[in-house]
C-alpha cells in the first residue's frame, strides 16, 4: 500500500447486485461498463433475469467475456408462476458454471400479482433447498411479506453457515434485526439517496458496518442525483456517498468495506484474483485518521473480538505473526508527515502497549513532527510491565481510549478474559486514573451488549474524570440493534 491510495478520493467499489443483461442496455452495454470500471467499480454481480430461459444464458454469456462479472441465477417471485421441473434441473446444471456464485434474487413480493402468493412461497422454499444443495449464498428480494419471507428463511436456511444478502432492503428495522440475526448481509440501493427514505439513512447508521453491501439494482432505482434516469454500476459511488456521510466515513471507505464484505460473503466462488488479500498492514487509514497495527498479541481474549478468527478490520486485513510485528523505524516510514492526519492511533487488532518502547518511540516523533496520537488500550500496561508505565508517556501520547467493558470484576472477566482474572479489572481503572492525573484525555469505551449496565460504566467514567462512548455490536445472540451512541 502507498499513502497515495489510502489518500485516493475515488475509491474501489463493488457493485453487489445488478441487472446487465436487461435490454434497456442492449445499445450500450459495454460503454456502461467501461464507465463502472472507470469510476472505479472492481466487481459486480450480475442477476440473471429469470422471464425467460434465455435471461440465464445472456447472464453467463456477459460473465463469460468479462472476468470481472460474476452471475446470480434464480427465479424472481414474479415469474414464479412458470417455474417447473424442467426449469428447476436447468438451474441446478447453470449453478454448477464456475461464474455463478449465488443463488437469486429469490423471495416473495406481494406488492405485484405477477405470480400467486402461494407459488411463490412453494417456489422459494424450493430454491432454498437448492441453494443448500449447490453450497450458494442466497439473495433474497421481499417486499410487503416480511412475516411469510422470515419464516420460511427460519424453517430451511437457518443452519450455521448459511449465508446471504437482503437484497435492496427496504424493510422494517424488525426485519432487518431479524435477518442480521440470521446471519445475512443487508445492502442498500439509490432508496438510501431519495428525500423520503429517512428511515433507510438510520438503519445505514447502525447496521453493522461488516454487514454492509452496496448496490444499484440498475436499471432501475438511479440514485440522486440521477434519480429518473437509467441506472448503471457506476452510479453505485452515490450509494456509497450517502452512507458516509451517515456514518461519519468517508466514501471510499464504504467502498473498500462493503468490498471486502463482498469478497468474503463470495470467497469460496470467486477466482483467486478477486478475493480478498490477506498481507501485512502497519499503518491503514481511516476516515481522516491513520491507524498503526503494532502487533496481533493481547493479554485478553475478548468474547467480542475477532482477532482470532477474522483479523479484519474496516476492510483492512489486519493479521500478523509475532514476527512480522514492525519496528518503530518501520512505522515511522509508513507515517511520513502526521500533519497530513486528523490523529494517529495505536490500534490494530491486539494490545499496542506490550510493545512500549516502539510506542513511546513513534509516539515522540508523531508529537514532534506536529502530529496527535492517540492509543486504544485494555488499560493493562501496569500489569504488563510490572511497573507504573503512565509518566513513560508524557511527550508521546494525547489520549488514551480504554475499553472497560463491564462496571464489575466479575462481569468484566467473563467477557474480557485477562491473563489476570484478579486484577485486570482494578488494573485498568487505575491506569486510568493515573492517566487523568498526569494530564491525558482519557476515553472509557464499551461494547452494547445483553444485559449490561451501561448506565453503571457511565457513571465509573464520571467518577475518574474520563469521557464515555458506546460501540454496537453484532455477533452474540439477543444482542440489541440500536442507533450508535457517540456520547
Amino acid at each position: 500500500m502507498t499513502h497515495e491510495r489510502w489518500t485516493d478520493q475515488g475509491g474501489r467499489f463493488v457493485d453487489s447486485h445488478a441487472h446487465l443483461s436487461a435490454p434497456e442496455f442492449d445499445a450500450d452495454r459495454d460503454a456502461v461498463i467501461a464507465r463502472a470500471r472507470d469510476g472505479g467499480v472492481e466487481l459486480i454481480l450480475n442477476v440473471a433475469l429469470s422471464d425467460s430461459d434465455q435471461g440465464f444464458q445472456r447472464a453467463l454469456e456477459l460473465a463469460e467475456h468479462y472476468d470481472f462479472l460474476y452471475v446470480a441465477i434464480g427465479v424472481h417471485p414474479h415469474d414464479a408462476r412458470r417455474y417447473n421441473p424442467e426449469l428447476e434441473q436447468k438451474l441446478l446444471r447453470l449453478a454448477e458454471h464456475p461464474k455463478v456464485i449465488a443463488w437469486g434474487e429469490i423471495g416473495l413480493d406481494y406488492h405485484y400479482d405477477h405470480s400467486p402468493p402461494e407459488v411463490q412461497r412453494e417456489v422459494f422454499s424450493r430454491q432454498l433447498r437448492l441453494a443448500r444443495l449447490r453450497q450458494l449464498p442466497v439473495v433474497i428480494h421481499t417486499r410487503e411479506a416480511e412475516e411469510d419471507t422470515l419464516t420460511i428463511l427460519r424453517e430451511h436456511w437457518r443452519e450455521k453457515g448459511r449465508e446471504g444478502v437482503m437484497h435492496c432492503f427496504t424493510g422494517s428495522h424488525q426485519l432487518a434485526h431479524a435477518c442480521l440475526a440470521q446471519g445475512f448481509h443487508i445492502s442498500l440501493s439509490g432508496i438510501v439517496t431519495f428525500k423520503n427514505a429517512d428511515h433507510l439513512r438510520q438503519l445505514a447508521r447502525w447496521v453493522p458496518i461488516e454487514r454492509l453491501l452496496i448496490e444499484t439494482d440498475c436499471p432501475y432505482l438511479a440514485p440522486v442525483p440521477y434519480r429518473g434516469r437509467r441506472n448503471e454500476p457506476a452510479y453505485v459511488r452515490e450509494v456509497a456517498r450517502q452512507i458516509a456521510e451517515v456514518r461519519d466515513l468517508f466514501p471510499h471507505d464504504i467502498g473498500r468495506i462493503t468490498s471486502y464484505n463482498f469478497r468474503r460473503l463470495f470467497e469460496k466462488r470467486l477466482r483467486p484474483e478477486h478475493r480478498f488479500e490477506r498481507r501485512r498492514t502497519i499503518v491503514y487509514q481511516i476516515r481522516d485518521s491513520l491507524y498503526v497495527n503494532l502487533t496481533n498479541r493481547c493479554t485478553s481474549l475478548c468474547v467480542f473480538c475477532s482477532r482470532v478468527d477474522d483479523p479484519v478490520a474496516s476492510g483492512y486485513w489486519l493479521g500478523m505473526s509475532a514476527d512480522e510485528e514492525p519496528t518503530a523505524k518501520e512505522v515511522i516510514a509508513a507515517i511520513g508527515d502526521p500533519r497530513r492526519y486528523r490523529e494517529i492511533v495505536f490500534c490494530g487488532y491486539g494490545e499496542p502497549t506490550l510493545k512500549l518502547r516502539e510506542l513511546v518511540e513513534i509516539g515522540r516523533y508523531v508529537k514532534a513532527h506536529g502530529g496527535r496520537v492517540r492509543v486504544d488500550t485494555i488499560g493493562h500496561a501496569n500489569l504488563i510491565h510490572g511497573r507504573n508505565v503512565v509518566p513513560e508517556f508524557v511527550g508521546a501520547v494525547d489520549e488514551f481510549s480504554l475499553s472497560l467493558n463491564a462496571p464489575t470484576r466479575e462481569q468484566y472477566e467473563k467477557l474480557v478474559r485477562s491473563e489476570w482474572p484478579d486484577r485486570a479489572f482494578d488494573s485498568a481503572l487505575e491506569f486510568a486514573r493515573e492517566a487523568v492525573r498526569h494530564g491525558f484525555e482519557v476515553t472509557f469505551t464499551v461494547v452494547r451488549l445483553p444485559h449490561l449496565d451501561v448506565d453503571a460504566c457511565r457513571q465509573i467514567a464520571q467518577r475518574i474524570g474520563a469521557r464515555f462512548r458506546v460501540r454496537e455490536y453484532v455477533g452474540m445472540t439477543g444482542t440489541e440493534f440500536a442507533p450508535e451512541n457517540r456520547e
